[in-house]
C-alpha cells in the first residue's frame, strides 16, 4: 500500500519549498491540489502546459515522492450556468495535463445536496442529480481522450450522498474513466457508527472494484454530531476497513487526511504500525 496525504498538508508553499517539506517523511505520493498547494507559480485556469506539468512533477520526483492524483474539487452541479462552464473547464484543463505531471487520477467532490433547495423545493435532489450525470458524462468523454481516470468522491451531505448513489452513478454513466476516492468517514453520519462493518460491507459490495484511491481520518461522536479526528483518535473502525481494502484493491494508494504537518509523522507510523504482522 503506498501512503500519502494532501500536498498541502504542510502548507501553501513557493514549489521547492514545498516538496522540501515533504521530503524524508516516509511518504509515498502526494495528493496536489495546485492552487492550495503551490505559492510561486500561477497555476490557475489556462496556465498550465505540459512543460510546467513537467517542471513540477520533476521537483517531486527528486525528493521521491509522485504525485499520485490532482485534486481539483469543483462545484459540478452550480446553479449559475456560466459558473459551471468555468469550473467544467478546470476540470477539464487538468485531464489535458494530468499525465504531464504524472497523476493518473483527477479528483472531485460532487457539492451540496441542497444546491437547489430554496430553488426547487419539490424536486431539488433529483434535478441536482440530473446536473451532475450531465456534468459527468462531459467529463468523461474527456477523460476518455486523455486516457485519465476521474475520481468521484461521495459525502453524506453531497449530491452523491451515499454508497447506492455512488453505484447509481456509476451504473448510470457507463464510462471505465469513472473510479471512486473511497473516504468511508465521509460517508459515515451519526446513525452508522453504530454498525461500521455493514456499513463498510455495503460500500465495498457497490462499488469496491471501482476505488481508485483511498482516504483514512478518524470520526467521534460529540455531543449529537459527528466530528473528523486525525487516523487513530477516535472510533471508526480502521483496520476493518485496511482489512476490506487490502482484500478489494491489493496496494492501493492511501491519503491520510485531518493531519498537518506536525502530526503528520505520528499519523502515519501509528497506521504503519496496524498494517505490521501481530
Amino acid at each position: 500500500m503506498g501512503y500519502g496525504t494532501l500536498a498541502h498538508t504542510v502548507g501553501r508553499l513557493p514549489l521547492r519549498e514545498l516538496t522540501g517539506k515533504l521530503a524524508g517523511r516516509g511518504i509515498d505520493f502526494v495528493q496536489l491540489a495546485l492552487s492550495k498547494a503551490i505559492a510561486d507559480i500561477d497555476t490557475s485556469p489556462g496556465k498550465l502546459s505540459p512543460a510546467l506539468a513537467n517542471h513540477i512533477a520533476e521537483q517531486f520526483e527528486r525528493v521521491g515522492v509522485r504525485i499520485g492524483v490532482l485534486g481539483c474539487y469543483i462545484d459540478p452541479i452550480h446553479p449559475d450556468p456560466e459558473a459551471r462552464r468555468r469550473e467544467i473547464g478546470r476540470f477539464k484543463e487538468h485531464l489535458r495535463f494530468a499525465r504531464d505531471f504524472g497523476a493518473p487520477i483527477v479528483a472531485t467532490e460532487t457539492a451540496s445536496l441542497q444546491t437547489y433547495a430554496s430553488r426547487r423545493p419539490d424536486d431539488y435532489e433529483a434535478f441536482g442529480w440530473s446536473v451532475l450525470k450531465e456534468t459527468v458524462e462531459e467529463l468523461a468523454e474527456e477523460a476518455e481522450r486523455w486516457g485519465v481516470t476521474i475520481g468521484l468522491e461521495p459525502v453524506s451531505y453531497h449530491t452523491l450522498s451515499s454508497a447506492a448513489k455512488m453505484e447509481r452513478l456509476l451504473g448510470e454513466v457507463p464510462s471505465s474513466t469513472l473510479g471512486v476516492v473511497f473516504d468511508p468517514v465521509n460517508l459515515l453520519t451519526v446513525s452508522l457508527m453504530d454498525d461500521q462493518e455493514a456499513f463498510l460491507d455495503e460500500a465495498f459490495e457497490r462499488f469496491g472494484s471501482r476505488i481508485v484511491l483511498a482516504h483514512l481520518k478518524d470520526a467521534a461522536i460529540v455531543g449529537s454530531e459527528l466530528r473528523h479526528l486525525p487516523p487513530g483518535q477516535g472510533q471508526f473502525a480502521t483496520e476493518p476497513f485496511l482489512a476490506r481494502l487490502h482484500a478489494a484493491k491489493p496496494l492501493l494508494d492511501l491519503s491520510l487526511e485531518e493531519v498537518d504537518g506536525d502530526s503528520l509523522d505520528s499519523a502515519l507510523a501509528w497506521v504503519r504500525g496496524l498494517q505490521q504482522p501481530r
